[in-house]
């Protein structure tokens, strides 16, 4: 891992057994991706992408290999050190928004450090600012099912967002969101990961979305096919341009 490389994956494979029969789903899988860099992982269903997120945010090991997320090597880690990574360097969004139903948008945005000790008009504040940030100054005591789908989404930016992690894992952010929505869950995702600076690892099939990234690395039957990186992005447009 080098001196800029925030995740380092090395050798990784994963396989899963039932009975006689075993499966590998990754196959000696090795990759670099440097601080600061917004990175899609592409690839068919069943190429092995969404085990390759879940082994680099440790919410399973590997069956070899390993994975060193910010200097860290995580992969022989117990479950409550995982744990603790995960609460404190680590952020996710899911397809399904993961909200919790009887939790307001304000609350659910707070879970991640509420139980760090960190006093709670620091918490609410930040958990406000993040809010407003994504459009949902005014729906902040709204619950889950009060929201739409794109409203929904936005508060798992927020929560994602709020405790500035080192690295920010998107599965499928847009996936359950119409095309409109979709591109303004993916304007403001990038334009989060930017203010912050955080690392972006996202699993898509969407390729309009992979090809905003710096890096797509795809895969297929458990092996990287390409690694691309591109330069000259064109800048993202402003949270405020988004929401306009």
């Amino acid at each position: 891992m080098t001196h800029s490389s925030i995740l380092s994956v090395k050798n990784l494979t994963k396989t899963f057994k039932s009975g006689d029969h075993s499966l590998t789903v990754l196959n000696n899988v090795s990759f670099n991706i440097e601080k600061g860099l917004t990175c899609a992982i592409v690839g068919p269903s069943g190429s092995g992408k969404t085990t390759l997120l879940g082994l680099c945010a440790g919410l399973d090991k590997p069956t070899s290999g390993s994975v060193t997320l910010n200097g860290q090597e995580i992969s022989s880690y117990s479950e409550s050190q995982l744990s603790k990574i995960r609460n404190e360097q680590i952020g996710f969004v899911f397809q399904s928004f993961q909200l919790i139903p009887t939790l307001t948008a304000l609350e659910n945005v707070m879970v991640p450090i509420e139980l760090r000790g960190v006093p709670y008009y620091e918490v609410e504040s930040r958990a406000l600012n993040l809010l407003a940030s994504v459009g949902l100054a005014e729906r902040t005591h709204h619950y889950p099912n009060q929201l739409s789908g794109g409203e929904q989404q936005r508060v798992g930016l927020a929560r994602a967002f709020i405790h500035k992690p080192a690295v920010l894992f998107a599965d499928e952010p847009t996936g359950n969101l119409d095309g409109e929505t979709g591109s303004q869950i993916e304007q403001l995702l990038y334009e989060l990961n930017r203010d912050q600076g955080t690392t972006l690892i996202i699993v898509t099939h969407d390729r309009d979305l992979a090809a905003k990234c710096d890096r797509v690395i795809e895969l297929k039957n458990g092996h990287i096919i390409s690694d691309e990186m591109f330069a000259n992005r064109q800048p993202n447009k402003t949270t405020a341009e988004v929401l306009s």
